[in-house]
C-alpha cells in the first residue's frame, strides 16, 4: 500500500453496482479546493451500472470486475488498486460482500454508506422494514467495513423523519438526499485522521 508523505490529495477508489449517485456526489466534492481526496479509480461488478457513465464524463479510470468467482474477482480488484496506487476505498452501493481477507489488506481504509440508522436494519430492504416497524426515524450511516455485514465502527449518521404517508420509495429519496451530504463529510473526517 502506498505511503502518505507530503501528499496533497489522497487517491481513492469507489466501488459501485448501480446508479452511482453517491459516486457522482463524491466526484463533485473531490474537485473542491480543500477536499482531501481524488478519485482515481471506479470499479463495478456490473458492466451496465449507470454509475460507470461518470467515469467517462470525468475521465476517471474504470474497471469492470467479473464476479463469477469471488476469489478471482477480489484478486483482480487488489491488483487494480495496487496498479493505481489506491490508498482508500469507498463502497457506494456495491452489492458484493468483501471477504475478511480482502478487508484485512485495507484495514481501517474501507468505508461504506448504508441506508438505515445502524445497528438497526442491516442488509437489504431497509426502508420498508423501518416503515413496517412503525419507526419514527430512519436515516443513513457511514461506517468502517468489517468482516461482519454492516457492523463496522460508525463514523457519522443522519436521521430522517418518517411520516405516516411515507412509502419506501419516498423514504428512499429522502434518505438518499442525506447520504449525499453525509458521505463526503464522513470521508473528509476519516482522511483528516490518517
Amino acid at each position: 500500500m502506498p505511503k502518505l508523505i507530503g501528499v496533497k490529495k489522497i487517491d481513492i477508489a469507489v466501488l459501485i453496482s448501480g446508479n452511482g449517485t453517491n459516486l457522482k456526489n463524491l466526484i463533485n466534492h473531490s474537485f473542491k479546493k480543500n477536499s482531501k481526496f481524488k478519485i482515481n479509480l471506479i470499479i463495478s461488478n456490473k458492466s451496465k451500472a449507470k454509475g460507470l457513465n461518470y467515469a467517462k464524463k470525468f475521465k476517471i479510470h474504470k474497471k469492470i470486475i467479473d464476479y463469477l468467482s469471488a476469489k478471482n474477482a477480489e484478486k483482480d480488484i487488489l491488483s487494480e488498486l495496487k496498479r493505481k496506487q489506491i490508498y482508500f476505498i469507498c463502497l457506494a452501493g456495491f452489492m458484493k460482500i468483501l471477504s475478511s481477507n480482502f478487508i484485512k489488506k485495507f484495514k481501517g481504509k474501507i468505508i461504506n454508506i448504508h441506508p438505515s440508522l445502524l445497528p438497526k436494519y442491516k442488509g437489504l430492504n431497509t426502508h420498508q422494514r423501518a416503515i413496517s416497524n412503525n419507526e419514527k426515524y430512519s436515516g443513513c450511516t457511514v461506517h468502517y467495513v468489517s468482516s461482519k455485514l454492516d457492523s463496522g465502527k460508525i463514523i457519522l449518521q443522519k436521521k430522517v423523519r418518517i411520516f405516516k404517508n411515507d412509502t419506501s420509495e419516498k423514504l428512499a429519496k429522502k434518505v438518499l438526499k442525506q447520504e449525499h451530504i453525509l458521505y463526503p463529510k464522513a470521508l473528509e473526517k476519516v482522511l483528516s485522521s490518517l
